[in-house]
Parts: C-alpha cells; structure tokens; sequence
C-alpha cells in the first residue's frame, strides 16, 4: 500500500516511509491511497479472535512492506501483560441500556495514547532497519498531556531515536507534568512552554519545515519524526481497538453481525475520532460517529456549521487534552471529503494560518454531517456528569470521558437515536484527582496531588494505579520553559545533551 500527502499527492511513499517522515516536506499528512476492505466474514472470525491476533488482521492489510512476523513480533511485544493490565488490552464496561465505556487507559502511562505508542517505536525501528541509512530519528512531540509521557515511556532508551517533548507550561495537569518531568531514560528530554497546546504545536510544526533546522540535522546524521497523530504509524493502531470494540459487542452478544453502533469521542486534536472514521470507510457497522468537545468547541462548531474558527477565547480547562484550536487531524478528514483535492485543501490551511479560519462548501458540509454528529460539555456539565456516574453506576470515570458521556445523553435526548454506543474512555481518573473530587461534591484543603488522590481513594473505593503513586519518590529531572518563539533553541540543548 502507498501512502500521499494531503497537500501534495505526487507525494507518495511506502508505509515504513511514512511512519519514519512522520509529516511530508511541504507539511502535508500522510494517508492511505486506498483503504482496505473490512468484509462481514472477517469480522466473524475476528470475534472469535483475541486483542492482538484482531490487530494483526487490521494493521496488515495497512502495513504492505512489513512481514507478518515483523508485525506479530511488534504488537506482543507492545501489548505485553507486563504493560497492559488485565487479558482484554481494551476491555467494554456496560452502563445503562445503550452505553459502554471503552477503557482505553489500561497500559502503562495511564491514557489512551498507550495504545497506539506502545507500538509506534516498533514500528519506527522495523521501519528504520529498512531503510539502512543508519541516521538516528529525532522524534518531536507537542502534548497538551497525555500523548507526552505516553511518548516517552515509548520511545525511552530505544536504540537510534532521541525524543523531545513540548508541553504547555499552564495547560497540564499537575501529575501529567509530574510523569512529564520525571521521566527516565538517556534519549529523552522535555520542556515547558509559554503559551498554549497550539504554540507548542505550531512550533514543531515550523522546526519541521525549517531549512536551516534540517541542514544542522543532516550535518549531525539525524532526522526529524513525530510521535503526535500526525504520524500515520500512530494513528494507525487507534482503528483497531474500534474494530476489536465491535468485535467485542458480538462476542457478547450485545448485538448481532451487522447490526449498527454508534461511538462518541471526546476528542481536540481529531484523531482518535478520525480512527473510527476509518474503521467505518472500511466497513465496521457505525451509524454515527459523535465528536464531543469541552469549552473549547471549535470542532463542534465546525460540524455544525461547516466554519472552522479558531478565533476564539481559549480556555483552560479540567480536560486539558482536549484543550486545543487547531485540530491538526482535521485536515486528513477534508481530504477525504473533498475528493482528495490537494489544492484545495492547501487553501484551506493557508486560511487557516493566515486568517484563522475557513468555510467549506454545501456539498462537504453535507458529506461531513451525513457521516458526523456533534456537541459540547462545559465544566459544570462535565463535573455534573462525573457525579452522576458515580452515584448511579459507582463508576468514577475522568474529566474527558465525562465530556463525550455529557454529549452523549444530549444527542440521545435531541435526536431518539437508541442505537447502541460505544464511548471512548481516555484516561484512568486518577490522573485527573483534583478535578474528579470536586466534582464528586468535596472541598479540597490541601494542595498536594497525592493527598487528593489517598482522599479520592477513601470516598470512591478505588485505588490509585502504582505508576501514577509512585511518581511521589522520583526525582524530577526537567525544569527548563522556553518562549514559544524559542523552541528552536530546546532543540539544540536536547540534541547537546545526546
């Protein structure tokens, strides 16, 4: 299978190229020229399948010049029990008639970017051995929390990559920077900057496309990837937990072959919704795929009305991965959308970058809604939200799984729609303690992340996973912040460092 850039299609490469570029030269995203078939008689023996064999049926029809065994060998050793708790990898929790929770956040950092960059790495050093030019990979990330410390864990010590992460110094939660800036490993390194998710996504973006960045790259025999969404190779496993989801329902005869679901995503950057996207081109039975915002709705809107505007105030939330304006996943979407029209999508993000907005035409709007319902959840709905589940299920979920379970009961309500809906649970609430105990109705005296998670542990009857208590004894490693318009010079020091 080939893969083109979605701003220039004469772009084409194979898919251990794409997942070692990461972005494509002129900045375009890699996709897929043909999605892969996803037949009913394959869906029935996948049922019958576990986790991995699941994934290796998916990720195989993507993945044309990896071997099965190179892939095989890549998802045991990603998705190993000593990583991943429990057999399921990503197990369905029923509430309600309709509703099940897709915990994605079983594996080692907590969050559901595990899930895909538990993986990533293999796939880079199979890609990488590949391609025999021996340079080693400068992996550059902008994390809004969660896809940083999954990153890290990842990539920590593999041999021939170094990973630099960016996080917005205000825009984390207290224990996402604490996994941040406590992490191990000689080939990593992470700084803080002054500004939002999108300054610091925006700038890597620019170190990407920075000719005199790459030329002191080549001069050092190295190369720039990304371990963001970005890169297809991290994308890529988002469609098979979907799939495996589906799967699941059957097993348990939740529903029947063929029968419809419908999966809600509360989601900023666009990619874990793109993922189900995908699964659905392919052929698993979706109705409609909700995307759920907090505060900042700018995709909501954008489903809406068919204007993306990131003119807005930006708010800091108590989901802060989802804290985000400019959703960079998006752009694959449009080129789907729009009949893989690679100008006009290189217009739309020149608007974007220039004017902070765009409209799209009748007939994509048109096309975007047949496909895509949406809504938003503030704070007091989401911390209600937490609270009701708690009281009605005794189930204690986080700040961006309320947002997409908020959303979710508002589309049921507005449209009757009782199709059955899996909903993508992205983080362990431990992660989240101080927000998740407010909402549950109690005041917080103290300060200390981990004396409100021994509280939250004491109302909720649940436990606090090892990884995140023990971070309390590690010492912190990364203190630098950098101006957003000096991340250049992060780099370099990272790179010294090495």
């Amino acid at each position: 299978m080939q893969y083109q850039s979605t701003r220039d299609k004469s772009q084409q490469v194979s898919a251990s190229q794409a997942i070692l570029q990461g972005l494509s030269a002129e900045g375009g995203l890699f996709v897929p020229k043909q999605l892969p078939g996803l037949s009913e008689p394959q869906l029935e023996r996948m049922v019958r399948q576990d986790y991995i064999q699941r994934a290796q049926e998916v990720l195989g029809s993507f993945l044309g010049d990896f071997s099965p065994s190179e892939i095989e060998a890549c998802l045991k050793g990603a998705y190993d029990e000593k990583k991943f708790s429990g057999s399921q990898i990503a197990p369905l929790v029923r509430l309600g008639e309709n509703m099940y929770l897709l915990e994605l956040w079983h594996g080692p950092t907590c969050a559901f970017k595990d899930m895909a960059l538990q993986l990533l790495p293999r796939f880079m050093t199979a890609a990488s051995q590949k391609s025999g030019d021996g340079k080693e990979i400068v992996i550059l990330v902008a994390t809004s929390g969660d896809t940083g410390k999954a990153a890290l864990e990842g990539f920590c010590d593999v041999p021939g990559i170094r990973i630099v992460v960016f996080y917005p110094e205000e825009g984390v939660s207290p224990l996402q920077k604490l996994q941040m800036a406590t992490q191990e490993g000689n080939n990593v390194f992470v700084a803080a900057i002054q500004g939002n998710f999108d300054d610091a996504q925006g700038g890597v973006k620019k170190l990407f496309c920075n000719p005199q960045v790459t030329a002191m790259l080549q001069e050092q025999n190295r190369v720039f990837s990304s371990a963001n969404s970005i890169n297809w190779g991290r994308l890529l496993p988002q469609i098979v937990y979907y799939v495996s989801a589906y799967c699941d329902l059957v097993r348990d005869e939740q529903i029947a072959l063929g029968d419809p679901i419908n999966v809600c995503v509360p989601t900023g950057n666009f990619g874990n919704i793109l993922a189900a996207y995908y699964a659905k081109q392919m052929g698993l039975p979706i109705h409609k795929l909700i995307c759920a915002s907090n505060k900042n709705n700018v995709l909501a809107d954008f489903i809406q009305t068919g204007t993306y505007d990131r003119n807005r105030p930006f708010y800091t939330t108590t989901s802060p991965s989802m804290d985000i304006l400019i959703s960079s996943n998006l752009e694959r979407l449009l080129f789907h959308l729009m009949d893989e029209d690679d100008a006009a999508v290189r217009q739309l993000m020149e608007r974007l970058k220039n004017e902070g907005r765009y409209t799209v035409s009748r007939q994509v709007l048109s096309r975007l809604q047949a496909d895509f319902d949406s809504g938003f959840s503030d704070e007091e709905e989401t911390a209600a939200t937490i609270k009701r589940l708690f009281n009605t299920y005794s189930y204690l979920c986080d700040p961006h799984t309320a947002v997409a379970v908020s959303v979710y009961e508002s589309y049921r309500s507005r449209t009757g729609d009782d199709t059955k809906t899996v909903i993508a649970s992205t983080a362990n609430p431990f992660k989240f303690p101080q927000a998740v105990l407010a909402a549950l109705g109690c005041e917080i005296q103290q300060t200390d992340e981990f004396e409100i998670a021994r509280k939250l542990e004491e109302l909720s009857g649940s436990k606090m996973p090892g990884q995140l208590a023990g971070l309390r004894e590690k010492p912190v490693r990364f203190i630098e912040s950098f101006s957003k318009d000096h991340m250049e010079d992060a780099l370099v020091r990272a790179l010294q460092n090495g």
